[in-house]
């Protein structure tokens, strides 16, 4: 018999600090979902790459935003703004993403969060 699995990012499995943000990890039936949490200010180029020893994020993103507004800006000169409600992808190439405006932002990742700010 399979079980079902509840879990919620109240009671993360695993935390990703870095200065004015977080990203929360909950696996639950064989994926890895992240939240990403960030404070006005917070741009990753900044924040996450001294971390991770990477001048820009090459990860793959599949999401959810769910608050906030943020910019992912790509290595080929593409800027893009992701608000409440926007599903996006993000291919593994260079960018850079930082938060825009005074209200923080969280999104929901379902794919890369196992790699993000690693």
């Amino acid at each position: 018999m399979i079980d079902v699995e509840l879990k919620r990012f109240d009671d993360p499995e695993e935390t990703r600090v870095f200065e004015k943000g977080r990203f929360d990890i909950v696996r639950v039936g064989g994926l890895t979902i992240g939240r990403a949490t960030y404070e006005p200010g917070w741009k990753w180029s900044e924040h996450v790459s001294p971390t991770v020893g990477a001048p820009l994020c090459e990860v793959e993103h599949v999401g959810l935003v769910v608050s906030g507004r943020a910019v992912a800006a790509m290595s080929d000169g593409r800027v893009i703004e992701l608000a409440p409600g926007d599903l996006f992808y993000i291919p593994p190439v260079a960018h850079d993403s930082w938060v825009v405006g005074d209200e923080p932002y969280v999104s929901l990742h379902f794919l890369g969060a196992e790699h993000y700010s690693k």
